[in-house]
């Protein structure tokens, strides 16, 4: 290979400037699509695969013809496909406690990825959410580095299960029904100074290794293909930039053989600090153990300059070695010389009814109860199906795009019908059938509150879409006038609230006091059949706290284990009908 198929091998580009003269020029590795950066709006997994499949086939036409990985952000479904199956997001996993569940989502999540033509996602996040008011709270399973650990078994879900005699730390991906995994972000994304994102985690070596390294040895010993590099920082030191992290203890210490990536315009961000020139981004990211680079954009000036570096020493060709043997090796692992193209017998697999009964498992099991009748002895859950009339209101009642949250359709998510889906209205009407009249209001008008003859209230609350940096929150308060339409609904009518949230919000005891029963429904995603599954009766509340719930947000960052632990509900809490409770 020249110097140039080699720094060609290590960039990783956006398909928005992927041409096919570029692609099979400069022996492009690697391809990804941004959210919302597809063939066109509300494409589905053929347009997808279509269009993978004419990269790769300029990307054979390169002199070695060396395959390239196309990559996707598929963290709870294949969600940029529209159609595609959208899981409940980390947080809802990691309050089911079932790491078969997380196992069969990968296994869903993989076919659904294949069928579009992609090989890669960049999933699972295995994050230790010790904040959260951080923006990608919800892509965290749990605070609790065990539960964390205990549903990294998604890793096998997405790749398959490496035999026994499979080396220790080298990349696994079954076959063609599998897909390239990446755990991200390394390391100790989740516990940054006050939930920043991208922010500073502030720690020793040994509660790094403690709470947030953990959950990478378990995605190592299953084979894990990728890691990715975190924006954030250690100690005040990015982690892009981290050789000792990065080198000494990923690759050296803990034996991983797959590649090292960069996030999207990871090296770009080393130079804010600092007014450095690209260049040193380059050559600091590299030389500490970077081997694929997210560029995504200008990657001619990105390769220009890394050729630069190597042919003027301060690079060594061994590092470019040694990156490019990494990431062959994932290609040779993931079958991509044999099989570079989309299976396409896999395309009626996106949607089926099989991985929307998987999605709607998961959302019943997500479900945390934590309040269930004003008099202890009077249980207000489970509904009846066959009264007479139901009142369902609140923001989040018929809305798919609140439900699935961030990562949906786009990078910040959305409002409305965005994908394909049952809404918590929708699953409600299907329950009940015609034997109740259901009445749906948003925001329920004077009149219908002073109705006489409605049963009961159904009033679905919570957060607007949101992803990364601008989803940190310093207030967690129930936006939209939550609290002012469940009140209004709860001071006339019995009132069960489903809150549609990424993480704990500030719950008023006011609020608390004036509803009948409380359930958390995270982000749910397109399958809210779950819900109804579960307020009906049809099964049991068996969801736990993944996160501890706060009282105000000035006792944060609140976890077991820090002093003056005095939550409103502590981690691990859930209420079941028959209130017996499961271990955390």
């Amino acid at each position: 290979m020249t110097l140039q198929e080699k720094v060609g091998q290590m960039t990783q580009i956006e398909r928005g400037v992927a041409t096919p003269d570029a692609i099979k020029d400069l022996s492009i590795g690697s391809i990804l699509s941004a959210a919302a950066s597809g063939p066109f709006a509300k494409a589905v997994s053929s347009d997808w695969a279509d269009m993978v499949d004419g990269f790769q086939k300029s990307a054979l036409e390169s002199r070695l013809g060396i395959p390239l990985i196309y990559g996707i952000d598929a963290v709870h479904g294949n969600n940029s496909v529209y159609g595609a199956t959208i899981f409940p997001h980390n947080v809802g996993l990691g309050a089911t406690r079932d790491a078969d569940l997380a196992r069969r989502i990968g296994e869903a999540t993989a076919l659904e990825v294949r069928a579009s033509g992609i090989h890669y996602t960049f999933a699972p996040c295995v994050a230790v959410c010790r904040d959260p008011r951080w923006g990608r709270s919800y892509e965290s399973y749990s605070e609790d580095t065990e539960i964390v650990r205990k549903m990294t078994s998604i890793v096998t879900g997405l790749q398959g299960q490496p035999p026994c005699e499979h080396p220790k730390g080298y990349p696994f991906v079954a076959g063609r029904n599998n897909v390239i995994a990446c755990a991200k972000h390394f390391v100790g994304d989740g516990g940054t100074d006050r939930g920043i994102n991208e922010g500073d985690t502030i720690s020793s070596y040994e509660d790094l290794e403690r709470i947030h390294m953990a959950p990478y040895l378990d995605c190592i010993s299953q084979g894990v293909s990728t890691v990715m590099a975190s924006f954030s920082s250690w100690n005040g030191h990015k982690l892009h930039a981290h050789r000792f992290l990065l080198t000494e203890i990923l690759k050296d210490k803990l034996g991983f053989k797959g590649f090292v990536i960069s996030d999207w315009e990871g090296l770009d961000r080393l130079s804010k600090p600092h007014g450095s020139k690209y260049r040193y981004c380059i050559s600091t990211a590299v030389n500490a153990g970077i081997d694929m680079v997210m560029v995504p954009l200008r990657y001619k000036l990105f390769m220009e300059d890394l050729i630069f570096l190597v042919e003027s020493g301060e690079i060594p060709i061994t590092r470019i070695d040694d990156a490019v043997e990494r990431i062959l090796r994932v290609k040779f692992a993931a079958g991509l010389f044999e099989f570079p193209f989309t299976d396409r017998s896999l395309l009626d697999k996106v949607g089926c009814k099989l991985h929307r009964d998987l999605a709607r498992e998961a959302v019943r099991k997500s479900l945390v109860l934590l309040k269930n009748g004003k008099d202890p002895n009077r249980p207000f859950l489970p509904l009846d199906k066959n009264a007479k009339t139901i009142l369902v209101a609140g923001t989040h009642a018929d809305d798919l795009g609140y439900q699935c949250g961030g990562w949906t359709e786009t990078w910040y998510g959305g409002s409305g019908r965005i994908t394909i889906g049952t809404t918590i209205l929708d699953a409600i009407k299907e329950a009940v059938g015609d034997e109740s009249e259901v009445i749906y209001e948003q925001y329920p008008s004077a009149a219908t509150l002073a109705r006489r003859d409605i049963s009961f209230a159904i009033v679905a609350v919570g957060e607007e879409a949101y992803v990364e940096t601008p989803g940190d929150n310093s207030e967690l308060e129930i936006p939209l006038f939550g609290d002012d339409i469940v009140s209004a609904v709860a001071d006339n009518i019995p009132t069960l609230m489903i809150l549609v949230s990424g993480r704990p919000l500030v719950l008023e005891p006011g609020l608390l006091e004036r509803i009948d029963a409380l359930s958390v429904a995270w982000l749910p995603g397109s399958e809210a059949g779950g819900i109804a599954d579960v307020v009906f009766g049809d099964h049991d509340f068996i969801g736990r706290l993944p996160l501890t719930w706060f009282k105000q947000v000035e006792q944060l960052p609140l976890h077991v284990g820090v002093n003056s632990y005095d939550p409103l509900f502590p981690l691990g809490f859930g209420l079941t009908y028959n209130k017996e409770k499961s271990p955390n």
